[in-house]
C-alpha cells in the first residue's frame, strides 16, 4: 500500500516550502527527489510511484519561488539557485531523512537538483547521490542546434520579461513556472561562463562540491541539448573526492522515442525509473 500526502515543512531560515511524501507502509530507505528548474514538484511522481513500489519513501518538494512554494507576488521576491541549495535542500534532506528513520538516504537529482548537493552542509547523511539529465548550463556544452535559442533567452527574452514584469513568466520561451528575477540572473552569469558555477564559488562562499564522498551516478542522454556528456562531466569533476559514474544512454535504450533534457520522467520513459533505484539496491541493506 502507497500513501501519497501534501505536506508544509520550513527551510532552514523558517521559509514555508510545500512538498508532498510518497512512500510504502514499511520503507526500506529515503529518497529525496530535487527538481529541475521551474519543473514543480508533481512532475516528478512518476519516478518516485515507481521507487515506493520497489520500498522507497521519498519527498518531492517545490523550491522556494517555484510552484507550490512561491509568493502571492513575484516581482520584487528575493530568492536565488544558492538559496535553493543552502536553506532548502538541506532541510528537504532532513525531512526526507525522517521518513525512514534508521534506513539509508539517498538523493534523486534533475538538472539543477544535481547541483544543490555540492550547496549543502549535510550532504554526507546521504549514502548515494543518482543524478538525471544534471549537467552543466555554460551555453558552450549545449548542442549546436540550441545554441541560438538558449542565448537570445538569456539576452533578450529573459530581459525583456524582467523589465516588464520583474520575473520571468511562465509561457512563450519559458516552459516552466513562473521564475524569480534573481535566480534567472544568476542562472546567466553561470551559463555565461565556460566552468559554469564552479567559476562563481568566490562569490558564493562555502559549499562542499569537494568534500562530498558518497557515489554519484549520473544518466545523460544523446538527444539531451542542455546536460550534453561534457556538461555532466563537467559537473562530475566539481564533486572531487567522490566516486563518480556517467552512464550514457540513447532514447531506445529505455524503449523511448525521445527524452531530451525533461523526457526521463514523463510517459514513455519507464524504461528508465527502475535504474537508480537498481542501484540504490545495492546499497540499500
Amino acid at each position: 500500500m502507497i500513501r501519497e500526502d501534501e505536506i508544509r515543512f520550513d527551510a532552514r531560515d523558517g521559509y514555508s516550502l510545500s512538498g508532498r511524501i510518497i512512500t510504502p507502509e514499511r520503507p526500506r530507505a529515503a529518497v529525496l527527489v530535487s527538481s529541475g528548474t521551474g519543473f514543480p514538484k508533481g512532475f516528478y511522481r512518476r519516478i518516485a510511484l515507481a521507487g515506493a513500489e520497489r520500498g522507497y519513501a521519498c519527498l518531492l518538494y517545490d523550491y522556494r519561488g517555484i510552484a507550490g512554494s512561491a509568493p502571492a507576488r513575484m516581482r520584487g521576491y528575493k530568492a536565488d539557485i544558492v538559496d535553493w541549495g543552502r536553506l532548502d535542500f538541506p532541510a528537504a534532506l532532513d525531512r526526507a531523512e525522517a521518513l525512514a528513520p534508521g534506513k539509508p538516504l539517498f538523493t534523486l537529482g534533475h538538472s539543477v537538483g544535481g547541483h544543490l548537493v555540492g550547496l549543502a552542509d549535510n550532504a554526507a547523511k546521504a549514502r548515494a547521490h543518482a543524478f538525471i539529465c544534471v549537467g552543466s548550463g555554460h551555453w558552450g556544452r549545449h548542442l549546436a542546434y540550441y545554441r541560438p535559442q538558449v542565448l537570445f533567452f538569456w539576452f533578450a527574452y529573459g530581459p525583456a520579461c524582467l523589465a516588464l514584469k520583474g520575473y520571468v513568466p511562465p509561457g512563450g520561451m519559458w516552459g516552466g513556472t513562473a521564475l524569480p528575477r534573481d535566480v534567472f540572473l544568476q542562472w546567466r552569469r553561470w551559463a555565461s561562463r565556460p566552468g559554469y558555477l564552479g567559476d562563481d564559488f568566490e562569490a558564493i562562499g562555502d559549499h562542499s562540491f569537494g568534500a562530498v564522498e558518497a557515489p554519484i551516478r549520473s544518466y545523460q542522454f544523446t538527444d539531451d541539448p542542455i546536460a550534453t556528456a561534457g556538461a555532466a562531466q563537467d559537473i562530475l569533476d566539481l564533486y572531487s573526492a567522490a566516486s563518480t559514474e556517467l552512464v550514457t544512454l540513447a532514447p531506445k535504450d529505455i524503449g523511448a522515442g525521445r527524452v531530451g533534457h525533461s523526457g526521463a520522467f514523463r510517459r514513455g520513459a519507464e524504461g528508465l525509473w527502475p535504474m537508480p533505484y537498481d542501484w540504490f539496491d545495492t546499497m540499500a541493506d
